[in-house]
């Protein structure tokens, strides 16, 4: 499986629009060679580079999107995934939240699951939910990596 973005190369810098400087809008995003068999796709995208002090566990989650079609190839910038369930982000909201680090450069991963199942969860689950659920029904995985840094503080 492949996951690419038009708008920034595996662990480039991700533009100023899809972040919290910009218009906090979700990049375009392509999938390809997703396993035939796959019965749904899981999207998680998350920074572990957030410092101890503000999150023990030095994670922030992004955006959380599960049981997206699997015929689906393309996630348009700024819509979402409209035939998806929306999971909830680390600030409680069920929507994408753009890179916005506090202190120095990030790293974002965008992770794509295919899955022999769909999950049996709703709007709302948190990514340790999905994580968990996906576990034994994970038939290929991708991920794109990019990074942003603030200039504007």
């Amino acid at each position: 499986m492949q996951l690419t973005s038009p708008a920034f190369r595996h662990n480039g810098l991700i533009p100023l629009r899809y972040t919290c400087d910009g218009d906090n809008i979700n990049p375009p995003l392509l999938f390809e060679d997703v396993p035939d068999n796959a019965h749904s796709l899981v999207l998680l995208v998350d920074d572990p580079d957030v410092p101890k002090h503000l999150r023990a566990d030095g994670m922030w989650d992004h955006w959380v999107v599960f049981n997206i079609p699997p015929d689906i190839m393309v996630i348009e910038e700024g819509k979402g995934v409209s035939k998806a369930i929306i999971g909830s982000n680390t600030l409680g909201k069920n929507e994408y939240q753009g890179p916005c680090p506090p202190d120095r450069e990030h790293r974002y991963f965008f992770k794509l699951y295919a899955l022999d199942t769909t999950l049996p969860l709703h709007h709302g689950s948190s990514k340790k939910e999905i994580e968990e659920a996906l576990k034994g029904h994970v038939l290929g995985y991708a991920e794109l990596i990019g990074r942003y840094e603030r200039t504007m503080r």
